[in-house]
């Protein structure tokens, strides 16, 4: 190999993103392309939207010596020439492409409205526009919120603690990721907050001032905050790189495409043997340093070890003072254990902070970041073989 330090693009400076180019730094000159100059704490948007957080990191504290951050958006992944061309008409060589767009809101969604009238909360454009609405509501109107996953549960806690008149409306249960204590536990507290219920109803249409739900039933809703569902940016599936239904990029274990062996995806757009990890921050950063390991070995001429990492559970924040954490097995199964109140809002808090810590540790020492291991037990009917790839 001659003295050149290969060069690594990494697209999307998430979690993921900015992990993977921070390890790479020790052996790979690494440029980041992120459509923002500052970094989204993604998991905080739900708190920047009611005025809590910033939810915003600066770079020069995140990305370590000598990474490039070249603010402006990938359209199209070229891998027969390894180039990365760009919105504002340039373009970008690379040896290996970290493929980590993350997720976003559903995009074009079937249900009438939600593009033109309902508030996502997936992006830092989504919150900064629900917190200019949120400032001229009138005290006695009534924001709904579609959708209780994690990010539809800590919304609406937010927006009830703020004191709003909050509903919440989701297709099935409350907290489907949830066991029953944990899910037991977040009906209480979302009581207390004075959050109304409504399960098992599904959203078929939205306007401006209100919505309708499958049973004809028309509810009005001065700010409809849409939480129902994530995509995947299409930039991999437009540039002819194989993905999932969802548009995750379909790798093996070692987190590399079954396409071409110069591009390696980490965080929520990876689908590792088909079956993907869970979309969070908890596995954003575990599968940022993998991909980036997996660049190095190639590097150095070895061969990438496959994904090893674990979970170790659920945190739900309802609001500042109050949670809900549910504890998991390595394999992301959820066990019988779990705690309510501010403990719990407490240990959710410290596992964001950590996520942070670990960037700016990483960056300052790449390579000294560990993670859980030993959760993760792919089919191997699922796995793609290796020697299906392209070899570049």
């Amino acid at each position: 190999m001659s003295n050149t330090r290969p060069r690594v693009a990494v697209i999307g400076g998430g979690y993921a993103g900015t992990v993977a180019a921070n390890r790479m730094s020790r052996k790979a000159a690494v440029t980041v392309v992120n459509p923002r100059p500052h970094f989204v704490q993604r998991t905080r948007l739900h708190q920047f939207a009611v005025g809590n957080h910033h939810a915003s990191g600066d770079y020069r504290k995140l990305l370590a010596k000598g990474v490039e951050l070249l603010v402006d958006t990938a359209t199209r992944i070229e891998p027969g020439t390894r180039t990365v061309h760009l919105a504002s008409g340039g373009s970008i060589d690379y040896d290996y492409l970290v493929y980590a767009v993350g997720s976003t809101a559903t995009r074009r969604s079937t249900v009438p409205g939600v593009e033109e009238f309902a508030f996502p909360v997936a992006e830092f454009e989504h919150a900064e526009r629900l917190k200019y609405a949120l400032s001229s509501l009138d005290a006695d109107a009534v924001v709904t919120v579609v959708g209780a996953g994690l990010t539809g549960l800590e919304t609406a806690g937010e927006l009830a603690e703020r004191g709003c008149r909050v509903r919440l409306v989701c297709s099935g249960i409350i907290g489907p990721m949830l066991a029953e204590k944990a899910r037991a536990a977040t009906y209480e507290l979302l009581a207390h907050l004075g959050v109304e219920i409504i399960e098992n109803s599904r959203v078929t249409r939205v306007g401006p001032d209100g919505f309708t739900l499958d049973d004809d039933t028309v509810l009005e809703s001065a700010i409809t905050v849409w939480t129902a569902g994530f995509g995947v940016p299409e930039l991999a599936r437009s540039s002819g790189l194989s993905t999932d239904e969802l548009g995750r990029l379909l790798t093996d274990e070692t987190l590399t495409s079954i396409d071409d062996d110069r591009v390696i995806a980490a965080g929520d757009c990876a689908a590792p043997s088909g079956e993907p990890v869970r979309m969070a921050c908890q596995s954003a950063l575990p599968t940022g340093l993998a991909a980036a390991d997996t660049v190095l070995s190639r590097i150095a001429g070895e061969e990438p070890a496959d994904l090893d990492f674990g979970f170790n559970g659920v945190g739900v924040s309802l609001g500042r003072r109050v949670g809900v954490v549910q504890f998991h097995e390595r394999d992301d199964t959820p066990k019988d254990r779990a705690y309510a109140g501010r403990i719990a809002s407490s240990i959710k808090d410290l596992g964001l902070k950590a996520a942070m810590a670990g960037l700016r540790v990483e960056a300052l020492r790449p390579g000294t970041v560990g993670f859980l291991k030993g959760g993760r037990h792919p089919s191997s009917a699922a796995t793609a073989p290796r020697t299906e790839r392209q070899r570049t």
